[in-house]
């Protein structure tokens, strides 16, 4: 059995802030509500759409704000991402070591595997695990959960993120929480989470990643 490596997508993976702050704009824009600051903007990258739309738009016009996000989304906001400088060498690195890597998202998984195979990185992972498009999954808890009764046979696991949401659901699953503070959440964030290592750029990620392996996670914690 080997080490299971789970990476989140955005601000893991690749920076997709124009992607998602101008579909959620053009969804605001939609529905007639006044803009959000810059500064939320930048929160909502991590969370679920469903956990971050009802404080812009209201509960009742989440699901609909959805469907304009995505209506972008799926058009050019995919494309909008960028992979972040030396993430493929990173994960060359460690798939080469014997690790076997998965990518958990929020993101529907549809978007996300897409977005892998554009960026070429289909090659490192096993498998794409993300929510489905009625928001199933969309929490971290929930889809980890998932993903490891769909791949039970690890001698460890890992889950690489950038935001709380990551680490808090890999602690509730019992996964070794990995910070990265090159995305959108800050040291303070990561620890406070729970991080036991954070990597500070994407060359750190096998370094980290390998100097955890095999450490008991109850006594990191």
């Amino acid at each position: 059995m080997t080490t299971h490596v789970y990476f989140d997508l955005d601000g893991t993976l690749t920076d997709p802030y124009e992607g998602i702050t101008k579909c959620i704009l053009y969804a605001v824009d939609k529905l007639g509500f006044p803009r959000p600051s810059d500064k939320f903007l930048l929160s909502c990258i991590g969370p679920p759409l469903y956990d971050t739309f009802p404080e812009v738009v209201g509960e009742n016009l989440t699901l609909q704000a959805v469907d304009l996000y995505r209506e972008r989304f799926n058009e050019i906001g995919w494309l909008e991402n960028k992979p972040y400088e030396g993430i493929h060498d990173a994960l060359a690195t460690v798939a080469n070591a014997g690790y076997t890597l998965y990518v958990a998202t929020s993101k529907p998984h549809v978007a996300a595997d897409r977005i892998v195979e554009h960026f070429e990185m289909r090659q490192y992972f096993e498998k794409v695990f993300g929510c489905e498009l009625d928001g199933t999954r969309s929490n971290k808890t929930d889809l980890l959960r998932h993903a490891v009764s769909e791949n039970p046979r690890a001698s460890s696991r890992m889950m690489i993120g950038d935001r709380k949401h990551d680490l808090i659901g890999a602690i509730e699953n019992n996964i070794r929480p990995i910070g990265v503070s090159y995305g959108y959440g800050s040291v303070e964030e990561l620890d406070a989470a729970g991080a036991t290592a954070i990597a500070h750029s994407p060359s750190q990620l096998p370094e980290t990643i390998m100097g955890q392996h095999g450490r008991s996670l109850n006594a990191l914690l």
